[in-house]
């Protein structure tokens, strides 16, 4: 199903459309605030981008690096190469560490949306293990049966009438509660007893530090803190570009992630590990999953300096109006749209369509990727490797066709302001005949071009 298709889904509800849109502007809006605010942001931007861009021209070196410290510091290293390898070492590791249960293993994982794009959940539920997300918006799509829709806000797409109805069904609070308080509180007392019964904890990796061989989880719910403090054993899932050389690199991004993300000074909680606790397992595992053939791409290599902030998200036009699951990917909207063509070029060869090239993605990035010209160069790809519409392609071939004949376009255009003036507007505006109509208004076609008005006026 293309974007526009599953987009139709969700804009068929104009005024959940129209809520989605002003919230996530809303976030935008803190965003700029906190921007403004620092006289140095774009120093602080350029500096993060300079920082990824090296990390990224060595990242052989400080992974290794990464490794060698961490191994030294008491951590146990894994390498995947990818989300099969990824998931089949979780599911050894809580096996060795539980081998005689007579019980389903209880795994416990705040977000980490590595794990996402690994379909690690069904996965270990697959093979008997009981799997429990921990964040409160994770929580409550793991609930719904579905995936989230935003990578820092996995249920913007729900109301807190929609939250009522799931935990209703699912925790048995009363029928059409919608406080967020009460529903807040009836996710934490759940939530309670499944980190005290724990067997392993898993989380994300924001940062790993090449320098020290740790690494650092931004929360803000503390619900990585509280899993990974009380569980015997710690699992944290890494992409291999999350790695920087070194500990005073850190508070740049982290001066950067929390204002770009939600529009706070910095997130609740910014948790280093450095080492297991006595009597405590810490596993890295260490993530490929075509990372590198992203690396390899000169055009698209800077879309793996993404800090996974979102910020081009709550930007967007498209995004805002269409929802993150129209996406059909882990990591939805403009950055979405650059990484999902590297997995899968046929199944997300629209993506990169679903954007107005505006740039509001790029300047707003805080590690400045130029995802509108990214987005640009795949759709020249997508054409190359004729994986779009026939009619789309065949109908681009001939416009370019004409473009590139100046006479040609001039005397069509005059063919085609005679016939659009003719044309009654129940036709003009069908929108199966003009899809492009459905929301627009076809402007009255002008008597004379804009190079026929100019010569005459330069008689």
């Amino acid at each position: 199903m293309s974007h526009s298709e599953a987009a139709d889904k969700f804009t068929a509800d104009v005024d959940r459309t129209t809520w989605h849109d002003g919230a996530l502007w809303f976030v935008r809006q803190k965003r700029d605030r906190m921007a403004y605010a620092l006289p140095e942001w774009e120093d602080l931007r350029e500096l993060a981008s300079q920082i990824k861009n090296h990390a990224l021209s060595r990242l052989d070196d400080y992974l290794t690096e990464f490794e060698r410290n961490a191994v030294a510091n008491g951590i146990h290293i894994h390498w995947a190469a990818n989300a099969q390898e990824h998931n089949e070492i979780v599911l050894q590791i809580a096996r060795q560490r539980c081998p005689d249960l007579d019980r389903p293993i209880r795994l416990v994982k705040s977000k980490s949306m590595l794990t996402e794009e690994c379909h690690l959940n069904p996965y270990l539920i697959q093979n008997g293990v009981e799997v429990v997300d921990t964040d409160l918006g994770e929580r409550i799509i793991q609930f719904n049966d579905e995936p989230p829709s935003h990578i820092v806000l996995p249920a913007i797409h729900l109301k807190k009438e929609d939250v009522g109805r799931i935990f209703h069904k699912h925790l048995g609070t009363p029928e059409g509660e919608s406080d967020p308080q009460f529903l807040t509180e009836t996710a934490r007392q759940h939530l309670r007893g499944h980190f005290v019964a724990a067997d392993i904890a898993l989380s994300g990796v924001n940062f790993a530090i090449a320098e020290t061989g740790g690494f650092v989880v931004c929360t803000n719910e503390g619900n990585a803190d509280l899993g990974i403090t009380l569980a015997p054993v710690h699992i944290a899932s890494m992409g291999i570009e999350k790695v920087i050389p070194k500990l005073e690199h850190l508070g740049v991004y982290t001066r950067l992630l929390a204002r770009s993300a939600t529009g706070q000074f910095s997130t609740t909680y910014t948790s280093h590990f450095h080492k297991p606790r006595a009597g405590q397992e810490l596993h890295v595992i260490i993530v490929d999953n075509g990372r590198v053939e992203q690396l390899g791409r000169p055009d698209f290599r800077a879309s793996l300096k993404c800090i996974r902030c979102g910020a081009c998200m709550n930007t967007c036009p498209v995004y805002r109006r269409s929802g993150g699951h129209s996406y059909d990917y882990t990591v939805p909207g403009p950055i979405g749209s650059i990484l999902s063509p590297n997995v899968d070029l046929k199944k997300h060869s629209t993506l990169p369509f679903a954007s107005t090239l505006c740039g509001s993605c790029s300047d707003v990035c805080p590690v400045k990727i130029d995802i509108h010209v990214q987005l640009y160069k795949w759709r020249q790809i997508v054409g190359q490797e004729k994986v779009m519409p026939v009619g789309k392609r065949v109908g681009m071939q001939a416009l370019a066709q004409v473009l590139a004949r100046p006479k040609l376009y001039a005397r069509l255009g005059k063919v085609a302001r005679r016939v659009l003036a003719s044309t009654p507007y129940a036709l003009s505006h069908n929108g199966t005949i003009n899809p492009w109509a459905i929301a627009r208004e076809l402007p009255e076609p002008p008597k004379k071009s804009f190079r026929e008005w100019y010569a005459d006026n330069q008689k």
